[in-house]
């Protein structure tokens, strides 16, 4: 059977504007589509986990913080920016603790979770924005998004999300702070994404961060 969402192509970016976004489907919620093409034509559609099982770090309901890595040296095979996926297989075992985490899950009857990449975690907070907080304007630009967005954001676009459920203090809301991605910066570094603003900074793997669980469908 096709994919529910396979015929549906809005435009994303306004915090929410196509309807389907946090619609429940396949063990998560729906939080967009990505490009692996970098040309604005969707392969796949994204789904993050429920915070309450697929979600670690205060103040998720499961607590705990993860290291990148626990040595802090490079890993082989993290390098993609947007299929988290790839990255996420060859960082399950326990030297990788968030990836091993996201790929430990079954929720829903799937899975195949993963640690995202960071320009993964990017459409979500494009769609998904947790607050009304002002973005980053450093950022923004992502060639894997659906449409492809070639500007950074502007201090309020995206606006938050019109779902409440991911609004901030709703129950499937993204933590208005860093979480990990599954993209390497160099060999002591690794990328975060901040959902305060939507800020992206390296940081140190043996860090400890909050960490959530994506899978996607294929269109």
């Amino acid at each position: 059977m096709a994919p529910l969402f396979t015929g549906f192509r809005f435009g994303f970016g306004s915090g929410g504007g196509d309807s389907l976004i946090g619609t429940p489907y396949e063990g998560g919620f729906f939080a967009g589509y990505i490009s692996h093409t970098a040309d604005g034509v969707a392969i796949h559609g994204l789904i993050v986990a429920p915070a309450a099982t697929g979600a670690s770090g205060s103040p998720y309901v499961l607590s705990t913080y993860y290291q990148w890595n626990t040595t802090g040296t490079a890993t082989s095979g993290t390098s993609s920016s947007f299929d988290g996926a790839a990255n996420s297989a060859n960082m399950n075992n326990a030297n990788h603790p968030a990836a091993q985490f996201c790929e430990g899950l079954t929720i829903g009857g799937y899975s195949d979770w993963y640690l995202p990449a960071r320009y993964e975690l990017d459409i979500a907070y494009e769609n998904l924005k947790p607050t009304a907080t002002g973005n980053s304007t450093s950022w923004g630009i992502n060639d894997y998004s659906v449409p492809k967005r070639t500007v950074n954001r502007t201090s309020g676009a995206p606006a938050q999300t019109s779902v409440a459920a991911f609004q901030s203090g709703g129950a499937e809301a993204f933590v208005a702070d860093r979480h990990w991605s599954s993209t390497e910066f160099n060999a002591s570094t690794a990328w975060t994404f901040d959902f305060t603003g939507g800020l992206q900074e390296n940081l140190t793997k043996i860090s400890t961060v909050r960490t959530r669980a994506f899978r996607k469908f294929a269109i």
